[in-house]
Parts: structure tokens; sequence; C-alpha cells
């Protein structure tokens, strides 16, 4: 290999593998923690936290609502309590789902609802 062909291309070679780095280092360590969503609506913003009252005084009611008894799970565990003591010992945890309907060309927004307020809004093409 000739001595002028080397050197011409290792500044592009060195740059190549420091941005690939970079974007590699970026992806790995640098990614933000996840946002809390909120919902906007012609009253105003909802958001996680807000309580059953203000979410109805900012969007209105919603399209279509289900309360259902959600899962107790024990310290971290990834399973849930099991049924002969999940119910005579360990209450459940009444959550209420709220769908509304942005508009057109808009995901459905589903807004949890536990112990009277918000506690997750997530969006989707379909409702969960």
């Amino acid at each position: 290999m000739p001595a002028a062909f080397f050197p011409a291309q290792w500044p592009t070679v060195r740059a190549g593998v420091w941005g690939a780095a970079l974007v590699l280092a970026s992806w790995l360590g640098g990614a933000a923690p996840a946002q809390a969503e909120s919902l906007r609506c012609t009253g105003g913003i909802a958001s996680e936290g807000d309580s059953r009252l203000a979410l109805v005084a900012k969007c209105g009611p919603p399209v279509l609502s289900d309360t259902y008894c959600a899962p107790v799970y024990q310290g971290s565990s990834a399973y849930p309590v099991p049924e002969p003591y999940a119910s005579r010992i360990v209450p459940c945890q009444p959550t209420e789902e709220w769908l509304y309907d942005r508009g057109p060309g808009q995901l459905w927004a589903t807004v949890r609802l536990r112990s009277g307020s918000v506690l997750s809004i997530t969006y989707g093409l379909t409702p969960r």
C-alpha cells in the first residue's frame, strides 16, 4: 500500500469511529428518563396526579369508562397475590379507565384513575 493512500484515509476512518462511539454512548447512557404524559383539552392540560374532578373540569366527561379490580402485587414480585389470599386478606385496587376521543387524525387517550386521581395517561390507535 502506498504511503500517500493510507494517511489520506486515516482522518476519515478516525472520524467515523468517533462518530459511531458518540452515537453509541448517547444511545446507551444518554437517554432521558421517561416523561409523564399529559392530555391537552379545551379547559386546560390534564396530567398525572390531577384529581378526578379536575380531569372532568378540564376535559369533560369521557366517551367510555370502565371500572375493574386491579390485582395486588406483593413487594417487587412480578406475580400477583394468589386468589385465596387476594380476596380475603389483600383487597383489590379499584381502578377506572376513561377513554377520550381527541378528534379526527388524533390518537385515543386512555386515562387510568386510582384512588380518585390520574395514575397514567396513554395514547393509542385503538382503546386498550
